[in-house]
């Protein structure tokens, strides 16, 4: 790789990393609810998404729909409300394992077929969610597990709907914009437990603008300079990001059995991405 596409890489990772270690540090340090940060966050990211499209030249197809749009709001409520009690790491990785497992699902509905090393991943990836959601002392709670599942699929349907959609920025900037009807009806929905402070606002706003906003958009510029397995392998790297920002930020233990499960979930997705087939 070029030192541009490590760079863009490196910086989209880190950002991606960011929107869970971000929502955490939100809904555990301050008073604001998932409803607001969620709402702020797809407006800053909104704005973002739109100021970079404005300034860019690059393909002008594509300005998102209203189901894309429907799938990303889901996506971004439902992980806010599972970060009221998840720790940073095990929501990233409940996330990426979810997103993973769907489009691998997706693929094989759609007629695509696994060889005996990329069944094996499929096996280990499972057993590492089984490991992480047994009960016990160190289980996240089932219900904020179940809502980031959620996003998981959620994500999976939106990434899934913007194959071929036209250019990806754009596109994101457009659904970003769409999403933002149904972000305002869940903060009314949720009107009688909003709950705003400076520092919430603020790490919603970083969410949104950075991590969201730029993310994205580093992100869809570095695509194009890498090989599809490459870009498929360079997300593994995301859960790991996320962990070591929550020990080092939020304080949070790095227990036994999550370093099992994220050997597991991320060493099983690795196995199938890596040697990924084509329908037949």
């Amino acid at each position: 790789m070029t030192l541009r596409a490590i760079t863009l890489t490196l910086l989209a990772m880190l950002a991606f990393a960011g929107n869970s270690i971000l929502c955490r540090l939100a809904l555990k340090e301050t008073e604001i609810d998932p409803a607001s940060f969620t709402g702020i966050r797809l407006a800053a990211g909104a704005l973002t998404l739109w100021l970079i499209v404005r300034l860019r030249s690059g393909s002008s197809s594509g300005a998102g729909n209203w189901w894309s749009a429907l799938a990303l709001f889901a996506y971004a409520a439902a992980f806010s409300l599972a970060y009221v009690q998840l720790s940073a790491a095990t929501g990233a990785l409940l996330l990426f394992g979810a997103v993973q497992t769907s489009m691998i699902g997706y693929g094989l509905v759609r007629g695509e077929r696994l060889g005996p090393l990329q069944w094996l991943g499929v096996a280990v990836a499972i057993i590492g969610l089984v490991v992480l959601l047994l009960p016990g002392l160190d289980a996240p709670p089932l219900g904020a597990a179940l809502w980031m599942l959620a996003a998981g699929v959620a994500w999976a349907v939106y990434s899934l709907r913007g194959r071929g959609a036209g250019d990806p920025t754009r596109v994101t900037a457009g659904n970003f914009i769409r999403a933002l009807p149904f972000a305002a009806l869940f903060c009314l929905l949720l009107w009688p437990s909003r709950s705003l402070d400076q520092p919430g606002v603020l790490y919603a706003l970083l969410s949104g603008a950075l991590a969201s906003g730029v993310g994205y958009g580093l992100w869809y510029a570095a695509l194009p300079l890498l090989a599809t397995s490459t870009a498929a392998t360079v997300q593994l790297s995301v859960p790991v990001i996320t962990a070591i920002g929550g020990i080092v930020l939020l304080n949070e233990a790095l227990t036994l059995p999550l370093l099992i499960a994220c050997a597991s979930i991320l060493g099983g997705i690795a196995l199938v991405v890596l040697n990924h087939r084509k329908p037949a």
